[in-house]
């Protein structure tokens, strides 16, 4: 009985820290990473400001919480589209598709976890997600390149100027606004997704097929 009643204390507790974790990611949605403060992830939460910090002693305690989870999330969503591809080079054009239709259809909570102005603590924590997202990318391009789809290159800085493309021109301050319609959203991932192929040296007309090929994700 007392291994029951120890079990379910730790379910309740993993899940208020889940749904502190999730009020926190609504509150970055809403108002971007400045947006994170104790009292309102609270109230969205619907605890006690008191018990937010037993979880999470300070605000980039509850930052790095929050980056880790939006961290997982994309990374399986882009990983179950590769490993969904029937092979590297889709593969690869498949991770870019999903990793930019999602950051797109998240634009606000992807511009705060990845590149909005914060201080330097808050930019610690979120280095490790872009180290993430660039690594996946770059195990991807390896792989098209181990099997021949791709020209020798290094994978390590392709990848990282890859990421960035992805990032600045579809959410960060130089993109369009007009992209937030579902038309003109696909047509952008379609394009950074083709600027990205062709620039790591796939034909045009593969590329675009490459493109053509990938279904942008539901959600």
């Amino acid at each position: 009985m007392a291994y029951r009643r120890t079990e379910n204390v730790v379910r309740r507790l993993n899940a208020r820290h889940d749904a502190i974790v999730e009020a926190a990611r609504g509150v970055a949605t809403a108002g971007g990473m400045a947006a994170i403060q104790i009292a309102p992830v609270a109230a969205r939460a619907g605890v006690a400001a008191g018990t937010v910090y037993r979880y999470f002693p300070g605000k980039v305690d509850l930052i790095e919480a929050l980056v880790e989870s939006v961290a997982a999330r994309e990374l399986a969503a882009m990983r179950r589209a590769a490993e969904a591809a029937p092979g590297p080079l889709s593969a690869l054009s498949a991770a870019v598709v999903t990793f930019a239709a999602r950051a797109l259809r998240q634009r606000r909570l992807a511009w705060a976890v990845t590149a909005e102005p914060v201080d330097a603590d808050t930019d610690m924590v979120r280095q490790d997600y872009r180290k993430a997202v660039a690594a996946e990318i770059e195990a991807r391009i390896r792989a098209a390149i181990d099997g021949g789809h791709l020209p020798e290159q290094d994978a390590r800085i392709a990848a990282p100027a890859l990421l960035g493309a992805l990032l600045e021109g579809l959410i960060g301050p130089l993109a369009p606004e007009s992209i937030d319609e579902p038309a003109q959203a696909r047509e952008a991932v379609r394009t950074l997704a083709l600027f990205a192929l062709c620039g790591l040296g796939v034909v045009d007309a593969h590329a675009r097929g490459l493109v053509a090929q990938a279904s942008l994700p539901e959600g």
